[in-house]
């Protein structure tokens, strides 16, 4: 079992930088892949980025590919998401996800993929 606590979003002006925090419980966390998620009013939740257990491999979805970083610190259980240059069209609700990979190098981008999910942090841009 894995608990997700997000944090770290806010109103941000076009332009500026977010850092998202995913707060982490349970034992297989260091054996997880992890991703961030967002959902759009109106929308469907999409992938945005994601991390394997170890850190050593990432996948950005284009729009936010050179602008976003995911990082991870298995010794304190969490995940980072630095945001820089953000855009209106980054506004969204922005959701953790965990799937316990047992080691595995694979990434996921699918929602279904996942297995546990946070409550999700707000994050607005204004133009």
């Amino acid at each position: 079992q894995v608990q997700l606590v997000e944090s770290g979003g806010g109103l941000v002006q076009a332009g500026g930088s977010l850092r998202l925090s995913c707060a982490a419980s349970g034992r297989t966390f260091g054996s997880s892949a992890m991703g961030w998620f967002r959902q759009a009013p109106g929308k469907e939740r999409e992938f945005v980025t994601a991390i394997s257990w170890s850190g050593g491999s990432t996948l950005y979805a284009d729009s936010v590919k050179g602008r976003f970083t995911i990082s991870r610190d298995n010794a304190k259980n969490t995940v980072t998401l630095q945001m820089n240059s953000l855009k209106p069209e980054d506004t969204a609700v922005y959701y953790c996800a965990a799937r316990y990979t047992l080691y595995s190098t694979d990434l996921y981008y699918d929602t279904g993929d996942y297995d546990y999910w946070g409550q999700g942090t707000q994050v607005t841009v204004s133009s």
